[in-house]
């Protein structure tokens, strides 16, 4: 039996790498907006260290907020997972804007792209959270089925 904490890592880590694609998309597009992985980078006193930031961004979306919404899951005031996955999502973004506005720097969000970045990380938060209660559901549902654990060799 893999327990919740467990099951929200694994979503998380599936949503990071959805979101990670999103990203990459934009960063070969110009750099519609300011790229997420420079913005985390800049929150955490590393500014143009796009390296830090993507490795910061797989660790938090993977293993903090990832075993967070674990914990949260059952608690979240929506019916569906995808909901409650989105509102979980929006919640981190939130946080993260109060975040930077109260204690961050103010010239995180100095580029071109002004406002758009708010909405783009939104978007991007919004989709994480989508594919976060997706994939927790659907280790949820594999569990009640009795199907073999991730990895498991066949018993033949």
């Amino acid at each position: 039996m893999m327990s919740r904490v467990k099951k929200g890592i694994i979503a998380g880590f599936v949503a990071t790498v959805a979101v990670s694609v999103l990203e990459l998309v934009n960063l070969f597009l110009n750099h519609l907006f300011d790229p997420f992985p420079g913005v985390v980078a800049q929150m955490f006193g590393m500014p143009g260290n796009m390296a830090a930031g993507w490795a910061i961004h797989l660790v938090m979306g993977t293993v903090v907020l990832g075993s967070l919404f674990g914990i949260a899951y059952p608690r979240l005031p929506t019916a569906t997972p995808i909901t409650k996955g989105i509102v979980f999502a929006v919640g981190a973004w939130v946080a993260m804007m109060l975040f930077i506005t109260m204690v961050g720097d103010y010239r995180t969000f100095t580029g071109s792209s002004g406002f758009g970045t708010f909405g783009w990380m939104l978007a991007l938060h919004m989709v994480f959270g989508a594919v976060l209660g997706n994939v927790y559901a659907r280790l949820v549902e594999r569990e009640k089925r009795g199907a073999a654990p991730i990895g498991a060799a066949p018993a033949h």
